[in-house]
This record gives structure tokens, C-alpha cells and sequence, in this order.
């Protein structure tokens, strides 16, 4: 209920997707940014691969 089918189709902007509200709980904005998690567990982890997201599919 925090973001809106508006929000999520500016988030979506130049991004191939299905333009359906089924998709709003995966709005970009629903998640944390994993530099900041990683920074934030500095002294827990090691990094020692960085994974570069090539697709993404979701169905509906």
C-alpha cells in the first residue's frame, strides 16, 4: 500500500515489463540498495564476487 501502479510505471520507465498492478510489491523502491547492505555489514562479510543482474522475469 506505500507505492502506486503511477509510482511503479515511472520506476519501470525504459524497461521492457508487463504494465499490470500484479507487479507493484516489485517496485525497485521496495528494495534496500545492496551497496548500502553491504557497507552497513562491513565487519560480518567478505566480499568476494559481485553478480551483475543480466534478466529478470516475473510472472503473473
Amino acid at each position: 500500500k506505500t507505492f502506486t501502479h503511477a509510482q511503479l510505471r515511472k520506476a519501470m520507465a525504459g524497461i521492457e515489463w508487463r504494465d499490470s498492478a500484479a507487479f507493484l510489491d516489485e517496485i525497485p523502491a521496495a528494495y534496500k540498495d545492496i551497496d548500502i547492505v553491504m557497507a552497513d555489514a562491513a565487519d560480518l562479510v567478505e566480499i568476494r564476487h559481485t553478480l551483475r543482474q543480466v534478466v529478470n522475469v516475473k510472472g503473473e
